[in-house]
């Protein structure tokens, strides 16, 4: 049997939910591992709803899970029924619906708050010493969960390159040990289990940000 991995969803769209092309490339490189997905999504409102089109927040209200099933294709299950006990490994995807929907960085920065369930999830893996794959913002979560973990966003200095590069100031104001990586490369914290790669806060072409998830997606496998 392969392993069996649960992806935590945060919505559909990179502006207020769970990056498409993140999510689908994780799931497409944990079928090429031979890996089984199990996706699941906090039953809960969005903060809220942007126009992907004007990159302006609308009046809609719409709900993380039915939204994170379209990428799911409707095989998802609320985040409250995750039970680590079954379960190889734990990763999340990036896109601003991790700083918005599963925690408030978007508006907090470093002193957000981690919702409750997601929280909960993250701990009992690494509780577990079960791998916990992390990429483009959503190693945030880890930073404000396991002081003293080692991460990447990317780079720690902002350019063209590297519009987000403040994301790692930050998570180093929170006692952790920030590794610049290229975005094709991963970082993996061995003591806490955490593998990292940077996705989309690099301005990298798509199919770069593809392989650096490909090898995050190996490396939580192996570790599994």
């Amino acid at each position: 049997m392969g392993k069996r991995v649960a992806v935590v969803l945060a919505g559909c769209g990179v502006y207020d939910g769970s990056e498409i092309h993140e999510s689908s490339a994780v799931l497409v490189h944990l079928s090429r591992e031979g890996a089984q997905a199990e996706v699941y999504a906090p039953d809960v409102d969005q903060m809220h709803v942007v126009d992907h089109v004007k990159g302006q927040p609308t009046q809609e209200k719409r709900n993380v899970l039915v939204e994170s099933a379209r990428i799911a294709r409707g095989n998802i299950k609320d985040l409250a029924k995750l039970d680590v006990k079954g379960l190889d490994a734990l990763i999340i995807p990036g896109g601003f619906g991790v700083a918005k929907n599963l925690s408030t960085w978007a508006t907090q920065g470093k002193n957000c708050v981690v919702s409750k369930e997601v929280e909960d999830v993250l701990k009992a893996f690494h509780a577990a010493k079960k791998p916990i794959g992390l990429c483009c913002i959503s190693p945030v979560l880890a930073a404000k969960i396991f002081p003293g973990c080692e991460l990447t966003v990317g780079h720690d200095t902002e350019c063209e390159k590297w519009p987000y590069a403040k994301t790692a100031e930050t998570m180093k104001e929170l006692g952790c040990k920030h590794v610049n990586k290229h975005v094709t490369e991963v970082h993996v914290d061995v003591k806490n289990k955490l593998v990292t790669t940077s996705a989309f806060m690099c301005n990298a072409p798509i199919h770069e940000i593809y392989d650096g998830i490909g090898k995050m997606v190996k490396e939580v496998v192996r570790l599994a």
